[in-house]
Order: structure tokens, then C-alpha cells, then sequence
């Protein structure tokens, strides 16, 4: 029998939840999604040690506001290290904006732009990318208008379904809901564990992919922040599943037999057709105590992770400045 990553790829598109370019060539998935804390992962790799020296004499030879410089030389990292994985992988490329942006509709929709102008730069044309945006209520304002544009966007830190119902109702091509992440909260807040079948996180990306199959949403549903393989294959089926490269290692292995969870054509039980205003969904999101201490802690550490991406980008003794979050 096939592995059960050959029998994943059959009912889902599998990709890498990785910047590392090794893992990405031994797996060969459709596309990659990076963020903050992959980019500074992958930063620190022997393969991509020219780019950062080239980044460094970049930040050493310019003049002007040292925040700015190095803000803008992140940038232009995280887009070269997303150009050299476009080279391995047939479809999208995630790159996200800068988190403390989050509340910022029109500094989203500036940076998103600004990636699609940098990648456009480099031969990379707007349909390899996706926008990484928060599901905050500005981020899908801001997701609205550059899905209008023609710029496709990947709204991250879904926790709950009043996002995901927004961000499909903004347009958005795709989402990703976080099922590790989910489960961390109950497993703390309960101090006990979950089975798969009553796992609150895989329990959250079905609904979300029910209620977009009964109501004919085209926003794809890409499951992210995995836990165990297990996670994956309650949730084989579901449109996209972003794998952090152990993981898909181990599917790899595992000969046994995998059965399809979800379906784009199943009839489902999801919830009657839900409106979100922006009122009901500040309303649904303070209701829901997970998605509000998940999406703000998301936020917080994507910030902290860039920051320490510029404080290892900044050439020793550079400039008299830090960005400060």
C-alpha cells in the first residue's frame, strides 16, 4: 500500500509549513507558507547564509532612519528566501505582513502591495503569492480591498468560526484555522487531554469547512498548526493542510490505510447562514474566550519573532536604533 502522505495528497493538497529549503526539496509539496518565525528559522540555515550576508552589507551601506532600513531589509529577505522556494514549489507562496499591522487596515493593504511589488520584481508574478494576513476585523477590511485588487489573501490565526465566516465573506482565497493551537487552550484551561474524535481543533476546522460547503463559499480551508499526524488524518479531505516537514515525514512512513474525512460535495449539518457585521463579530470574538487569548497571542509572538529577525539581520555595532514592538 502507499504511504499515507501518497494517499493525503490524493484527497488534499499538501503543503510545507517551512522555510527550509532542504525539507521542501525532499518533499516536494504543491506549495509552502512562511511566516516571522519560519523566516528567522530559515534565515539562520547554511543555504541561505549568502542572502543574509548580502542583507547585512545592504543595512551597513544605507543611510537614513535605522528602523526603516532594517524593517525594509526584512522585507526584502523574507521576499528572496520566498523567490528561491518558488523555485521548488509549483503553486503559492505565503508571505505574511508585519504583525504589529494587524489593527492597520491601510498599512496592510500598503505592505500586501508592496510584497506583490517586490515579488513582481524578482519574475514572480501576484497568482504564486498569498497575502498572509490576521483574522482581526481590520485585517479582513484590509483583505477585502486587496482581494478586490486582484491580490490573493491567506488569513491566518483563524481560531473560531465568526472569522472564518468573515474572511469568506471578504473574499478571502483562503484561510487557515489552527488546530494545535486550539487544542493547547482546552488542554490547559481543562487540565486533561482529547480524543480525536471530541479534539476541539479538528472539531473547529470541520465546522468551518461544513458551513462553507452548505453555503457554497469558494474561500479555500487550509488546516494549519498541527500536533500529531493524527490531527492530520481527522482532517484528510479538507481543501489544504499545512505540514510542518516531521510530520509529513512521518505520514511518509505509515503504510496504513487513510480514509477521507471531508468533502468539497458532501451535504453537511452546518449552521443556518450567519451575517458578519462588524459589530457581531467584535461580539462573537469576546464571547469566545480561546479565540480572543489565541489570536492576540498569535499576533504577539509573529511581532516578537520579527523583531528578533532584525535584531539578527543588524550588523554588530549598525545604527543607533532598534524597532521596538
Amino acid at each position: 500500500m502507499s504511504s499515507k502522505l501518497d494517499q493525503l495528497r490524493d484527497m488534499s493538497v499538501v503543503v510545507a509549513d517551512t522555510g527550509d529549503m532542504d525539507a521542501i526539496e525532499a518533499w516536494r509539496p504543491v506549495d509552502c507558507t512562511t511566516n516571522p518565525t519560519l523566516v528567522l528559522k530559515a534565515a539562520q540555515l547554511p543555504r541561505y547564509h549568502d542572502l543574509v550576508a548580502a542583507t547585512r552589507r545592504e543595512i551597513e551601506m544605507a543611510s537614513g532612519d535605522a528602523d526603516v532600513v532594517v524593517a525594509q531589509a526584512a522585507h526584502q529577505l523574507s521576499v528572496n528566501i520566498g523567490k528561491e522556494i518558488a523555485k521548488l514549489v509549483p503553486g503559492r507562496i505565503s508571505t505574511e505582513v508585519d504583525a504589529r499591522l494587524s489593527f492597520n487596515v491601510r498599512g496592510t493593504i500598503d505592505e500586501g502591495r508592496a510584497l506583490i511589488a517586490s515579488y513582481a520584481a524578482r519574475g514572480i508574478p501576484k497568482e504564486r503569492i498569498l497575502i498572509k494576513i490576521a483574522a482581526t476585523w481590520e485585517g479582513i477590511s484590509a483583505a477585502r480591498i486587496l482581494q478586490s485588487e486582484g491580490i490573493d489573501v491567506n488569513m491566518t490565526l483563524v481560531f473560531s468560526l465568526a472569522q472564518a465566516i468573515a474572511c469568506a465573506e471578504a473574499g478571502a482565497f483562503l484561510i487557515s484555522p489552527f488546530v494545535g493551537r486550539i487544542l493547547d487552550f482546552y488542554r490547559q484551561s481543562e487540565g486533561r487531554d482529547f480524543t480525536i474524535d471530541e479534539h476541539p481543533g479538528v472539531r473547529s476546522v470541520r465546522q468551518i469547512h461544513a458551513y462553507f460547503v452548505e453555503h457554497g463559499f469558494p474561500t479555500q480551508v487550509m488546516a494549519a498548526s498541527f500536533r500529531s499526524a493524527a490531527e492530520i488524518e481527522a482532517l484528510a479531505g479538507c481543501d489544504r493542510l499545512t505540514i510542518a516537514p516531521a510530520l509529513i515525514e512521518r505520514l511518509a512512513q505509515d503504510t496504513g490505510p487513510l480514509v477521507r474525512q471531508l468533502k468539497r460535495d458532501a451535504t453537511s449539518s452546518a449552521p443556518i447562514s450567519l451575517r458578519v457585521s462588524e459589530q457581531s463579530f467584535r461580539w462573537a470574538l469576546n464571547e469566545d474566550a480561546m479565540a480572543t487569548a489565541k489570536l492576540a497571542e498569535g499576533i504577539r509572538v509573529f511581532a516578537s519573532d520579527l523583531q528578533a529577525l532584525y535584531r539578527y539581520l543588524t550588523p554588530v555595532g549598525w545604527g543607533k536604533q532598534m524597532l521596538s514592538a
